[in-house]
Parts: C-alpha cells; sequence; structure tokens
C-alpha cells in the first residue's frame, strides 16, 4: 500500500477520508489498493480508514484480529454488532465526506461494491459518501512507464501476428481450407512463440459469426472458413513478464471482393472510430477533463446518423491494464453512463461496431493518454483487408 499516495489523492479529491469495508471478499478493489492477501480467509467484517491527514485506524472482528496487521496505525476490535457499530461511528466522528466503493444509481458496477445496508449505516452517522470511481482508476489504471513499454512490445507482436494471419487465412483457403478454430489455435502457437499469454483465446470468426460481439469458436461450434467469407479477428495478448499490459485489436476482412454492404459498413465504422479518436485528442489538446461516456456519445451519434444505431449494442471501449478490461474509465453511454474521467497514464480501446445478422464489423484501436496527449498505439485499418 502507498499510503502518502492514497492521501495525496484524498487532498487533490477534496474527500476526507475513504473507509475500505469488506467482507467474504466482496470487494477485490480494497485488496489490491491496501496490499492485503487476496487468499485471506475472510468469515467476519473488516474496516480500514484512511483520513486525507493523520494515522489510519482499522477494525476487526476478534476472531480474526490478525487481519490488517500488515497495515499501518491504530487497530479496534468488536464481538457484538452494537460494538461494531459503536466503533465504526467513533472511527468516522472526525469526518464528513467519506470515499467508498459504491456509484450513484449503481452507474459502474465495476465500482459498487458495498451494500445497499452498510452505505445506510454509514449514513446515519451523518456521512456524505462519495465515489471511489475516479481514485481507484487513479490507483488501478493508470500506468508506469515500464507498463507502458510492455503494451508498445506487445503490440509490435500483435501487429505482426495479425498481418501474418490474413495471410495464413488466404493460403489455407486456397489449399484444401480452414475454420475458426483451427486459425484460433494457429495465434495462440503464435502467442507462445512471441512470449505472450492471455487471459482467453483471441476470436475468429465468419460471416454470421461476426455479428456477435462475444462469439468464441470451439471445435464444436467451428465455421469453415471459405472463398467469399467475412472474416473478424479479434486479438488481445500481453508480455509474460509481470505487471505487463495487454494490447487488444480488431481487424476485418474479406476473401475475395467485399461487397457494397460490406463497404459501406466497414467506412461507416471506420469513421466512427476516428471521431472518437478525435473526441479525446480535442480535449486533451484543449487541456480539457473528458468522460468515457462522453466519448461514447459522439461515436453512437455518428453511427445513429448513419441509420445503424440500432446495431451497436456495445460500449466503444474500455479501459485496458494489467486485466484486458481493467479498472480506468471506459468509454461508455449505452450500458452505463461512465462519468470517470480519462486520466493521464491509461490506456483504453476505441472500437465501434455495427453487428448485422449476416455480418459484423468492429475496427479496434488502442491508445495512450501521456505527455499531455492522446495516442494511438498500433496500426490503423483503414480498408477492408482483401484476403
Amino acid at each position: 500500500m502507498n499510503l502518502p499516495a492514497i492521501q495525496a489523492a484524498l487532498r487533490d479529491s477534496h474527500n476526507d477520508c475513504w473507509l475500505f469495508y469488506d467482507h467474504h471478499h466482496r470487494d477485490p478493489i480494497a485488496y489490491h489498493l491496501l496490499g492485503l492477501p487476496e487468499k485471506m480467509m475472510v468469515t467476519r467484517r473488516w474496516f480500514y480508514l484512511i483520513p486525507a491527514e493523520g494515522d489510519p485506524i482499522g477494525l476487526v472482528h476478534r476472531i480474526e484480529s490478525h487481519h490488517l496487521d500488515s497495515l499501518p496505525g491504530q487497530k479496534l476490535e468488536y464481538s457484538a454488532w452494537q460494538e461494531l457499530w459503536q466503533n465504526l461511528e467513533a472511527m468516522l466522528k472526525p469526518y464528513h465526506t467519506v470515499v467508498m466503493q459504491y456509484s450513484p444509481n449503481n452507474q459502474i458496477p465495476y465500482i459498487s461494491l458495498v451494500d445497499a445496508g452498510m452505505l445506510e449505516l454509514v449514513r446515519s452517522f451523518g456521512k456524505e459518501i462519495v465515489t471511489s470511481a475516479n481514485l481507484v482508476a487513479r490507483f488501478e489504471a493508470t500506468l508506469t512507464e515500464a507498463q507502458m513499454d510492455s503494451h508498445l512490445k506487445a503490440r509490435d507482436a500483435i501487429d505482426k501476428i495479425t498481418a501474418a494471419f490474413f495471410e495464413e487465412v488466404g493460403c489455407r483457403t486456397r489449399n484444401g481450407g480452414t475454420h475458426e478454430f483451427e486459425m484460433q489455435q494457429w495465434i495462440m502457437e503464435a502467442f507462445q512463440r512471441e512470449d505472450l499469454v492471455t487471459c482467453d483465446p483471441p476470436n475468429v470468426s465468419v460471416n454470421a459469426h461476426s455479428g456477435d460481439p462475444h462469439y468464441e469458436p470451439t471445435s464444436a461450434t467451428s465455421a469453415r472458413i471459405k472463398q467469399g467469407d467475412f472474416v473478424l479477428l479479434d486479438i488481445w495478448a500481453k508480455c509474460s513478464e509481470p505487471d505487463s499490459v495487454y494490447y487488444d485489436i480488431t481487424w476485418t476482412g474479406v476473401i475475395g471482393t467485399p461487397s457494397d454492404k460490406q463497404r459501406e459498413v466497414f467506412e461507416i465504422v471506420r469513421n466512427a472510430r476516428d471521431v472518437g479518436i478525435r473526441t479525446v485528442q480535442q480535449a486533451f489538446d484543449a487541456k480539457r477533463k473528458i468522460c468515457g461516456w462522453e466519448v461514447d456519445q459522439a461515436v453512437r451519434e455518428f453511427i445513429a446518423s448513419k441509420g445503424y444505431g440500432q446495431y451497436f449494442i456495445h460500449r466503444t471501449g474500455h479501459s485496458i491494464g494489467r486485466d484486458i478490461h481493467a479498472n480506468g474509465a471506459n468509454l461508455d453511454n449505452l450500458e452505463t453512463k461512465d462519468d470517470r474521467d480519462i486520466l493521464p497514464n491509461t490506456c483504453f480501446s476505441v472500437e465501434p461496431g455495427i453487428y448485422l445478422p449476416e455480418f459484423g464489423v468492429r475496427s479496434e484501436i488502442n491508445m495512450l493518454i501521456r505527455n499531455g496527449k492522446g495516442e494511438v498505439t498500433g496500426r490503423v485499418q483503414n480498408e477492408l483487408v482483401q484476403i
């Protein structure tokens, strides 16, 4: 745990304290930020309060009194629920604004981890509860220079694998054929050669399967790839070294000559992607704060203006870090209204899509915010790949 950094962040955000609370590992964020063992047995409630100024204080059950011993500050104990309430009220007495893992109206469910009853209890002490969303992003999603370098190292390998994938699909199609699962496994072998790791295998999908944003080929469901097929590749991985950051892109192509409809939909998605890129870059060039939902809104309005709004069925982008979906701002005003700020030294995808019954197009790039600018980190697809 970096106590001085957490306290500085509380002061910067003009909040009095941050109250961490868990029971049965409901809040993984608390364990990450405090540096507690993620497999620690937790059968009773514990609390850890970090003030903007002064020493932290913990509250643990006597049965599990050793919990929080690794953390600095005073530690109180309880057995009865009345004693818990009394100690918690005393801990919070000096403070008015209390940061917790809470999101108003459950707008950001990744952060909204404290149960309603605990919120009621803290409010009954006369406290104002403030969301930890931007503070969590500051500690969980901002990257070091080494992590940003690891993202770029993964980029170099994955961009190369992506180009080779389309060549391999074409070669195999002309010489006996292939299918989705076989090409997915070809990529997994390439990951091994390049010393890349991934949480899940890539998505290789053709025709109607590409219209399913989360399609995953298996040996049982795999479709054959043949002349005239529309092919989508969604590929993500990171370097095997600890603390490495993912690179996550999507490219599309056609085995042969694309139809007019395929070209039209691709161009709309490509241009919508560029709207998202410009929206981010213009905000940082103007030194203006921008939230994730604002980027999604701009992209969504563009696609809707072209008559395909009903087919854009997922958010525009997601935070990227050591996990493929990190705890920073998502570009989302569909599934949630993500009002987290896009922060310096964070990474995220821009990936609008139009998903039709016969085929789906997604064009995904990654952006880094560093040195006050928004930069695209890899190759950018501007035309359908003709395989």
